[in-house]
């Protein structure tokens, strides 16, 4: 199982940016599934979650700009991100709690990250 993330990118402050990220492999299910996001010198801190059904979670921080969604036939997950400010750069990852094809459980995998950088 993969975790592919995509739509970073250099954008000035008050522009907007879409990431995607898409999980393949043997996939049965997916549960919830989540943007995270990590600044250099700071933590991994979560963005967003979203469960199987569409219920969603945000940070304080980025309530009102951030919307996350998720298209469960193409078991994808996405981060709609508008008026965004300098203090959201940051390497963006995306997460999934999944059920692999003969696995009982659902695991967390991780994509690889996507570099969002906001210019003042």
């Amino acid at each position: 199982v993969q975790l592919q993330a995509s739509g970073g990118g250099l954008v000035q402050a008050g522009e907007s940016l879409r990431l995607s990220c898409a999980a393949s492999g043997t996939v049965i299910d997916i549960d919830d599934m989540a943007w995270y996001r990590q600044a250099p010198g700071n933590q991994r801190e979560l963005v967003a979650s979203i469960t199987w059904s569409g219920d969603t979670k945000y940070a304080e921080s980025v309530k009102g700009r951030f919307t996350i969604s998720r298209d469960n036939a193409k078991k994808s997950v996405y981060l709609q991100m508008n008026s965004l400010k300098p203090e959201d750069t940051a390497v963006y990852y995306c997460n999934a709690d999944i059920v692999e094809r003969g696995v009982r459980d659902a695991y967390a995998f991780w994509g690889q990250g996507t570099l969002v950088t906001v210019s003042s």
